[in-house]
């Protein structure tokens, strides 16, 4: 049996190591590379997104490519809410619009659940679609990670 490579910050979580968990899960994801993305869940990982169920990172590339091939310039921004020894509570909303040219604001929370190594083994999603026009846009920096600078959700109100 092969060891398996830790990915920190590890559990249990103290307030920054959360919020660092939280940062680059955000950064991972306005990435938009699926199999990069898919890294950071354990092989076995378990998912509820929306109505969804996945099973193991080869779902959850399929499920991320098919996501971003969808959701057109999207940006994410991810905030902590509770966390515990393993588990992290966050709340999120990202833009994006579809081939049509609609914007959406998507708003949701998460609960994450992770391995003794880091990797999240567990993630069960609630979210919803708000049309916007584009005009009601808040985030509009240059596509990969948001600005260490750029205001996060509580910040811009939401």
């Amino acid at each position: 049996m092969s060891a398996v490579t830790p990915r920190p910050p590890l559990p249990p979580f103290s307030r920054e190591t959360a919020m660092a968990k939280v940062r680059a899960a955000e950064d991972a994801w306005n990435r938009r590379d699926p199999e990069k993305v898919s890294l950071a869940y354990s092989e076995q990982s378990v998912w509820r997104n929306r109505a969804e169920f996945l099973r193991g990172r080869a779902e959850i590339v399929a499920f991320l490519t098919r996501k971003w091939a969808r959701e057109l310039d999207y940006r994410l921004i991810k905030e902590l809410w509770a966390f515990t020894d393993n588990r992290i509570a966050v709340r999120f909303a990202y833009e994006w619009h579809d081939d049509s040219g609609q914007w959406y604001r998507s708003y949701g929370n998460e609960n994450w659940e992770f391995d003794e190594h880091g990797y999240m083994r567990r993630r069960i999603a609630s979210i919803n679609d708000l049309p916007i026009a584009e005009s009601e846009r808040k985030y509009r920096w240059p596509a990969g990670p948001r600005p260490a600078d750029h205001p996060g959700l509580s910040d811009l109100g939401l």
